[in-house]
């Protein structure tokens, strides 16, 4: 980085520092108070921890909660006992063919990374092949699905908004013909998730197998 650059940083930087609150930062600056958010205690459940209130906790994906999901892979539940209110966050295990959803479009930003192996993106009737480290990024209204591919399972982290799309007008599921090809689509339009998943079998409890993760 040029010297000018930096010091313009510096500068930039040292001069907000300085600044005079206006009413909103002076409000936020001290409506805080150290130590009001409890750590949530990790509760031993038959398939592994969960997290037991609504505070901040850490909590290793080997030994969270999973959910074994009729031919759509494994999810590790980290909402186990709670959901989150503003931020649902998921992580998947698909082996090849298997789609982690039916293709759908949600009223809010949905955003994938892929840790390991391979997988096959659907959006807006498009396919992309999608490999470790890729990211996927979904604004409101952008239809998509993944398909797990390749030799061996895939691994990816799915985040998602909860701002607009817990209601009744949360987003989807149209017709889509490249994704019908992937037994990833409805063959019907329908907003009604028991519709669009009524030929899975309801997920079940499970614990973490090794091999699952990289």
């Amino acid at each position: 980085m040029p010297p000018t650059a930096a010091a313009s940083i510096v500068e930039r930087s040292s001069s907000r520092a300085n600044a005079p609150l206006t009413r909103a930062r002076e409000a936020e600056a001290f409506d805080y108070v150290p130590g009001v958010v409890p750590e949530a205690p990790l509760e031993r459940k038959e398939h592994g921890l969960a997290a037991s209130g609504e505070g901040w906790f850490v909590l290793n994906a080997r030994d969270a909660c999973w959910r074994a999901r009729d031919g759509r892979g494994w999810l590790c539940h980290f909402e186990e006992n709670v959901d989150f209110p503003q931020l649902g966050f998921h992580l998947y295990v698909l082996e090849p063919g298997q789609p982690m959803s039916m293709y759908h479009w949600e009223a809010d930003q949905e955003d994938f990374l892929v840790v390991s192996g391979e997988a096959l993106l659907i959006a807006e009737g498009e396919e992309r092949p999608l490999r470790q480290w890729d990211f996927a990024h979904f604004p409101p209204k952008a239809a998509h699905t993944i398909v797990g591919a390749g030799s061996g399972p895939c691994v990816i982290v799915a985040v998602g908004a909860r701002v607009d799309s817990t209601g009744p007008d949360w987003g989807g599921y149209p017709v889509d013909e490249t994704a019908l090809r992937h037994g990833a689509s409805v063959e019907h339009e329908t907003t009604d998730p028991k519709e669009a998943y009524a030929r899975f079998a309801d997920s079940q409890p499970a614990s973490y197998e090794e091999g699952w993760l990289p």
